[in-house]
């Protein structure tokens, strides 16, 4: 004989009582993040004459102080040339 037995019953309070503290503590980090997009590039457009490379046209127009290499990287990749090179009467954007 078993006296004081109850059956064990599952609710749900403890699960949405864990939910609603979580969203509590969530929300309010995830609304105080701020998204910045980066500033827009602007690009001066080039015809490539005889005797120029992507370097000079690079030391043309970059910024006093400016790192030419990474300018050199950057009209590469904006003008996706190739290991062709570039050839005269070309258009070339210059990243400004």
């Amino acid at each position: 004989m078993v006296y004081g037995r109850r059956r064990a019953t599952f609710t749900l309070m403890p699960m949405i009582a864990l939910g609603a503290l979580s969203l509590a503590v969530t929300l309010p980090v995830l609304s105080a993040a701020t998204i910045h997009a980066a500033a827009p590039v602007r690009y001066a457009t080039v015809v490539v004459e005889p005797g120029d490379n992507v370097w000079s046209l690079a030391e043309r127009g970059a910024a006093k102080g400016a790192d030419i290499q990474s300018l050199v990287d950057d009209i590469v990749a904006v003008n996706h040339i190739g290991s062709a090179g570039i050839m005269p009467g070309q258009r070339l954007r210059i990243p400004q």
